[in-house]
């Protein structure tokens, strides 16, 4: 039976358990000129030194504009490789696979009335970033599109009502996707992933479904399904479409199980999981790929430490890895 320390290899490769650490923004230990510091190193070093299967690298902007706020890593820039390429290197001294994410923050429903212009110009922004990534010495790259930021406002049927390349049908709306992955598919060998979070409502579960079928068709090797731009008149924390009553988690990690029977490639699922025992649930009755950990790795130190623990005394074993 597939559990949380079983491996998994994704293209050449291994990720040697099911637990990630989502990209986490640690605004706090991040100063406003976009570099990497030593404060974030010592973060991701503990969290490699743990052992966890993948660490996600915070969200990372492609230029100034887009940030979140003033202190948010950066990538718009060829002098932000080297400190990049110190959190890559903490992945390769324990074995850890990392990927790091891209980001814009967009413009929220404005983006109806965003030149074309400067999607154009952004695009080009995405393109560069993914090339510093790969320099950077990172195992892959997560798209940000969920959480309503840039790329899901554009995804979204509800925000993204243009009428140009970027935007009208299905088609339209995902042309940024489309075009940014194919502009950089020489960079996606067979050492180097391409992930995508996604908003599993988009503005419903049937839209993320088919955005996550879209992607799988672009090349997409994983999925990390999360929360996207909703309809304000869903009621997302009390039922979304047919939400189970007796479902025993949140409903933003039911759409990663729902969106994970309607694709061939792995899918990570994230929201509120806080035990080993949680985590499991998911891995060993397949209803997932990957269970990311955000919260509970910064409040419970040592985290993967003790769920592999766990685990192994849940089913009677010794831990012979150490």
């Amino acid at each position: 039976m597939t559990n949380i320390l079983t491996p998994l290899k994704i293209k050449n490769i291994e990720i040697k358990n099911r637990i990630v650490l989502p990209p986490l923004v640690r605004f706090s230990l991040i100063d406003k000129d976009g570099f990497v510091t030593e404060e974030l190193l010592d973060w991701y070093e503990k969290i490699a030194k743990d052992r966890v299967g993948m660490i996600i690298v915070e969200a990372t902007c492609v230029c100034e504009e887009g940030k979140l706020r003033e202190n948010q890593l950066g990538i718009w820039d060829d002098k932000f490789i080297e400190g990049l390429k110190k959190i890559s290197d903490i992945g390769k001294k324990y074995e850890v696979p990392m990927l790091i994410q891209i980001h814009h923050a967009g413009f929220k429903e404005e983006i109806a009335n965003v030149s074309e212009k400067l999607l154009d110009d952004i695009l080009e922004k995405f393109v560069l970033a993914f090339e510093r990534a790969k320099k950077a010495g990172f195992d892959g790259i997560e798209i940000h599109g969920a959480h309503t930021y840039l790329l899901c406002q554009l995804n979204s049927r509800m925000w993204n009502t243009r009428d140009d390349k970027y935007g009208g049908d299905f088609e339209r709306r995902m042309y940024f996707n489309k075009t940014l992955i194919e502009r950089t598919k020489n960079l996606f060998d067979d050492n180097f992933i391409l992930g995508y979070r996604m908003g599993g409502n988009e503005p419903t579960l049937e839209d993320g479904i088919e955005i996550a079928k879209y992607l799988e068709k672009l090349g997409v090797d994983i999925l990390h399904v999360s929360s996207g731009a909703p309809d304000p008149e869903f009621k997302q924390e009390v039922k979304i479409n047919n939400f189970p009553e007796d479902f025993p988690y949140d409903w933003v990690i039911y759409m990663g199980t729902v969106i994970k029977k309607h694709v061939n490639i792995p899918v990570i699922g994230v929201r509120k999981i806080k035990t080993e025992e949680e985590a499991s649930y998911f891995i060993e009755n397949n209803l997932l790929d990957f269970v990311a950990v955000g919260r509970a790795m910064i409040f419970q130190p040592h985290w993967m430490v003790k769920a592999r623990e766990d685990y192994l005394k849940r089913i009677g074993k010794k831990d012979e890895s150490k």
